[in-house]
C-alpha cells in the first residue's frame, strides 16, 4: 500500500468507541440556529450558574435577542466585525449570540491584552463596535482605534444580589453604551438576518504561524456547526441536556469557545462557569454541581496532580476528563493517574480547525499520542519540503482536510495559499507542526513549528517580543526562543546584545518591566540572557536553531 493510501484508508476507524459513527452529515444551518434550537428544546433548564446565580436557556435567550435588537438598530449590520473584549462571563455568551444575530463577526480579544495589542486586532479586523468589560475598557480608549460606539458591562450584573453590592461602575466617556441600559430599552427581537452558512463569516478568531503578527482566521457558521456535530460524534457517551461541564478556560481562547461555550450550549448543558481558573472554587464546583465533564490544560494537570484539594473530587465517575492547547507531558499524565485514579485523554486542535481534530478514544487512550482524527476529519502526514505523503511511522509535516477547517487568513491572501496544498484529490491544510502516524492511525508529536513557543497553553510568536526589544534604545540585537519546562510548557527565554556604552548597567528587570509596556504579560520574558553577540544565519539573520540548540546543552 502506498503512503497516500494509508491515510485515505483513514486506519483509526478501526479503534473508534462503539458508537462513534466513521462519517458525519453536517446540518446546514447558523450558529444561532444551533442556539435557538436548544433554547427552545428546554427553555427553564438552566444554561449558565455563575458563582450561584442561575440562568436559564429562556432568559440567556431573551438577553441575547434583545441585545441584538439593541446593536442592529445602532447600525451593526451583516458582515461588520464586532470585537468581544470580555472576561468569561453570560455577558461574553449574550454578546456574542447577540453579535451574530445581526449577521456580523465576533473577534474575541484576550483580556490580558495591552492596549498597543487591542489597537492592532480592532485595526486589523476592521472592527467598528466593541463590546467590553468596564475594567478594560481604559485600554480600548488607549487604543486609539476608531469605533462607532462601544458597550460597557460590569461583571457584577449577573452575581447573585448580595456579591452585587460591591461593584461599581466606572466613569465612561461619550458613544459608550451600558449593556444592560440596551437590553432594558429594546424588545427581544433581533434583525431578519439572511445568511449562508457555509460563507459567512461568523468567527474571527487570532492566532499565528511561526512568523509575523497573528492572523484572523475566518471561520464560517458552517466550520463551526460542523466543529459542534464532530465533538457530539466523537464522544458517544455525551447525553445532550444532561453534561455539566466547568467552564474556566477563556472564551476568547478557540478551545473554551467552541469545546466548551459553543458545545456546552448547543447540546442544551449546562455551564458552571468562572472568570478565571480559580483552583479552589473550581474543585468546590466539581462536587457541589456534579459535573460530568472537564476540560482542561497541561499545565493546569500539572498543578492539579499535587494540590492538597484534588482528593475532593472522584475524578473517575467523570465521563471525560480532557487535555488540549499544548502537549500533556508523560511524567504529568502518570502523575495524575497516581493521584486520582483516572485518565486524561489528550486531544489537538487548531484555530484553524475550530478547536480539534484529533482526540484518543475514550476506551483505547495512547500514551504519548494525542490520538485519532475525529469523525468527519481526514489527516495525512506530508514532508514539508517535497510535500509528497511520507509512511506511516515517518515524521512530517501535519496535514488535515474537514468541514471544521478554516476558510483563510483574514486579508492575507499569500499567507492563505501558503497554507492549503492540493494532492490525492483533496485540499489539504498545513499546520506546521511535525508528527508521525503510527500503523494504527494514531498520531504522535513529534517537533513544534520552532518559532512558536506554548507558555500555559498560550502563543508566543518569539518575532512579536523580539520587535518590543528593539524597541528599547539600549538594546542591539535580540532572539527569543522557548526553553521546556514541563510545569508551563515552555518559558520565554530572551537573549539580548546591549549597546557598547550600556553593558552592565541594564539589567534583566529593566527589560522585563520594558516588555511589560507593549506585550501581555504572558508574552514578557521569564529569562534574560546579555550577551556580546549572538549567532546569524548566512542570509545575516538571528539564528534562534542556534539559540534553541545552546540553551539545551
Amino acid at each position: 500500500m502506498s503512503a497516500t493510501d494509508h491515510y485515505l484508508a483513514r486506519p483509526w476507524l478501526a479503534h473508534y468507541q462503539k458508537g462513534v459513527p466513521a462519517s458525519i452529515e453536517v446540518p446546514l444551518k447558523t450558529v444561532t440556529q444551533a442556539f435557538d434550537e436548544a433554547t427552545e428544546r428546554s427553555p427553564e433548564r438552566p444554561a449558565v450558574v455563575f458563582y450561584g446565580r442561575r440562568i436559564s436557556y429562556r432568559e440567556l435567550r431573551d438577553a441575547t435577542d434583545r441585545l441584538a435588537c439593541a446593536l442592529a438598530r445602532l447600525g451593526v449590520k451583516k458582515g461588520d466585525r464586532v470585537a468581544l473584549y470580555l472576561l468569561n462571563s453570560p455577558q461574553f455568551i449574550i454578546a456574542y449570540f447577540a453579535a451574530l444575530k445581526c449577521g456580523a463577526t465576533v473577534t474575541p480579544i484576550s483580556p490580558v491584552y495591552t492596549s498597543h495589542e487591542v489597537r492592532f486586532q480592532l485595526e486589523d479586523s476592521g472592527a467598528r463596535v466593541a463590546i467590553c468589560q468596564d475594567i478594560l475598557y481604559e485600554k480600548v480608549a488607549k487604543s486609539g482605534a476608531t469605533l462607532d460606539f462601544v458597550v460597557v458591562t460590569n461583571v457584577a450584573e449577573y452575581l447573585p444580589a448580595l456579591k452585587r453590592l460591591f461593584a461599581k461602575k466606572s466613569a465612561i466617556s461619550a458613544k459608550v453604551y451600558w449593556l444592560q441600559e440596551l437590553l432594558k430599552a429594546h424588545p427581544p427581537e433581533p434583525p431578519a438576518v439572511a445568511l449562508d452558512p457555509k460563507t459567512d463569516l461568523a468567527a474571527l478568531p487570532y492566532t499565528g504561524g511561526t512568523t509575523g503578527n497573528p492572523k484572523g482566521v475566518m471561520l464560517t457558521h458552517y466550520n463551526l456547526v460542523a466543529a459542534q456535530t464532530m465533538g457530539q460524534a466523537a464522544f458517544s457517551v455525551f447525553e445532550p441536556g444532561k453534561e455539566v461541564i466547568l467552564a474556566f478556560l477563556p472564551f476568547f481562547h478557540i478551545y473554551g469557545q467552541v469545546v466548551i461555550m459553543l458545545n456546552g450550549l448547543c447540546q442544551g448543558n449546562l455551564l458552571v462557569l468562572f472568570t478565571s481558573p480559580d483552583t479552589e472554587a473550581i474543585l468546590d464546583a466539581m462536587e457541589r454541581y456534579r459535573a460530568t465533564v472537564f476540560y482542561g490544560v497541561p499545565t493546569l494537570y500539572e498543578y492539579l496532580k499535587d494540590h492538597k484539594d484534588t482528593n475532593k473530587t472522584d475524578w473517575k465517575r467523570l465521563k471525560l476528563v480532557l487535555s488540549g492547547a499544548d502537549t500533556l507531558h508523560e511524567s504529568t499524565m502518570k502523575g495524575w493517574a497516581r493521584r486520582t485514579g483516572s485518565n486524561i485523554v489528550e486531544g489537538y486542535g487548531l484555530s484553524e480547525t475550530c478547536a480539534t481534530s484529533h482526540v484518543n478514544p475514550l476506551h483505547r487512550p495512547k500514551s504519548g499520542s494525542f490520538g485519532c482524527p475525529i469523525p468527519g476529519m481526514q489527516a495525512a502526514v506530508m514532508d514539508p519540503e517535497t510535500l509528497e505523503f511520507v509512511p506511516p511511522g515517518e515524521s512530517g509535516e501535519l496535514v488535515l482536510c474537514g468541514p471544521n477547517v478554516m476558510q483563510g487568513y483574514w486579508q492575507r491572501p499569500e499567507e492563505t495559499a501558503r497554507a492549503f496544498v492540493e494532492r490525492a484529490g483533496v485540499r489539504w491544510m498545513r499546520t506546521g507542526d511535525i508528527v508521525r502516524m503510527d500503523e494504527e492511525g494514531y498520531f504522535h508529536f513529534y517537533d513544534r513549528s520552532k518559532d512558536l513557543i506554548k507558555y500555559k497553553g498560550y502563543s508566543i510568536f518569539a518575532k512579536d517580543v523580539e520587535d518590543v526589544l528593539y524597541g528599547h534604545p539600549q538594546v542591539k540585537a535580540a532572539g527569543v526562543i522557548g526553553v521546556a519546562d514541563p510545569a508551563v510548557g515552555q518559558r520565554i527565554k530572551a537573549i539580548v546584545v546591549l549597546q557598547g556604552d550600556a553593558r552592565g548597567k541594564v539589567s534583566e528587570e529593566e527589560i522585563k518591566a520594558y516588555c511589560r509596556q507593549s506585550l501581555a504579560e504572558y508574552k514578557v520574558p521569564h529569562l534574560v540572557e546579555f550577551r556580546g553577540e549572538l549567532p546569524k544565519t548566512d542570509v545575516g539573520k538571528v539564528s534562534r536553531r542556534e539559540l534553541r540548540e545552546e540553551s539545551s546543552t
